[in-house]
């Protein structure tokens, strides 16, 4: 199932993800709660892969596109925390993230984006089940995850303790069976005025809780998860709903290529990005510059765009298209091969 509604959607997320991490700004988080929307995206697309396909092979092909640019990404960092004396046991977690290699030193804030790896294979694996639950037992399941975030939030509270797996599963649960549920058409069955209700139901108890329990960064919703849980399935069923029939790209061909783009690149910008962060504040620290936002923001971007064209082809070995160089990169190769082609 190709959508061009999805493809915007999902470029717009990961852009939002970048701008986040490189200014910081904790409202763009309830501006656009962006994890929610890749979560709920992935879940439709996983459902309508299992209704075409079977289980091994959707599977199969999942694992295949997921993990070759996370390898990418520990052919750096693993090398270099094993000579910062970490356990080669727990960075073995590289090669099947189904939990966080542990992270310490300089590159540990840069790599945490691992944990988005982590929460969706998990959701990939109990897919196949879960959706056969869920289309015998809809309302139950879709209120189960949000169930369980209670609970876990009223034990951590008093001092218990819940692995950081469940965690996130319950936080974006609803999230991802939101996507089987606009897959198997059942939200646009709802009724206009019902939906309506629903969505506004959420939305405003997601923001009271967002307005009432600041975080240490205040209305930061990777610091609530509660309001994170609640307003972001808001936005993803105002989302779905909002779909058009028709490709939205179409008349618009220039973004439309934007979008492929980002799609293409999706996870070589989403595990680089952080990386790319670190390096612009060192090398900002290192000639003494003092950068404004946008200095900083395109200096990011900039670093970013390296990294992708340096890596980025993994994504194209690993779907099986086409590799895609950078013009500059093809440019370099071809002269490359011409020059020698003259000293012959």
């Amino acid at each position: 199932m190709r959508s061009g509604y999805f493809d915007l959607l999902r470029a717009a997320a990961i852009a939002r993800v970048v701008l986040y991490h490189s200014m910081g700004w904790a409202w763009i988080t309830v501006a656009f709660p962006a994890m929610g929307l890749m979560f709920a995206l992935a879940g439709a697309l996983t459902a309508a892969s299992l209704d075409r396909a079977p289980t091994g092979t959707v599977l199969g092909r999942r694992l295949r596109r997921l993990l070759p640019p996370v390898w990418a990404l520990a052919a750096m960092a693993v090398p270099v925390m094993l000579l910062a004396g970490e356990s080669a046991w727990s960075l073995g977690w590289w090669l099947l993230p189904l939990r966080d290699p542990h992270l310490a030193g300089r590159l540990a804030p840069a790599l945490s984006m691992i944990w988005y790896i982590r929460v969706y294979l998990w959701f990939m694996l109990c897919s196949p089940l879960l959706l056969r639950v869920f289309r015998r037992y809809p309302v139950a399941t879709l209120l189960t995850p949000f169930t369980l975030l209670v609970a876990f939030t009223v034990i951590g509270s008093r001092g218990g303790s819940v692995p950081q797996e469940l965690w996130d599963l319950s936080l974006y649960g609803t999230c991802w069976l939101l996507g089987f549920a606009h897959h198997d058409g059942q939200l646009r069955a709802v009724r206009p005025r019902v939906f309506a209700a629903l969505t506004g139901v959420l939305a405003v108890a997601g923001l009271a809780w967002i307005a009432t329990h600041p975080g240490p960064r205040g209305f930061d919703l990777n610091d609530d998860p509660i309001g994170n849980a609640l307003w972001s399935a808001a936005l993803v069923l105002l989302m779905f709903r909002l779909a058009p029939r028709r490709d939205p790209l179409h008349r618009a061909p220039r973004l439309a290529g934007v979008v492929a783009f980002l799609n293409r690149r999706a996870m070589t910008i989403y595990l680089w990005h952080q990386m790319a962060i670190l390096c612009a504040v060192a090398l900002a620290a290192a000639v003494g510059a003092v950068l404004d936002r946008a200095e900083f923001l395109a200096l990011v971007v900039a670093l970013l765009a390296v990294a992708v064209a340096v890596v980025g082809w993994v994504e194209d070995l690993a779907a099986r298209r086409p590799v895609r160089a950078p013009r500059l990169l093809r440019a370099a190769v071809n002269g490359g091969r011409l020059r020698a082609t003259a000293q012959i």
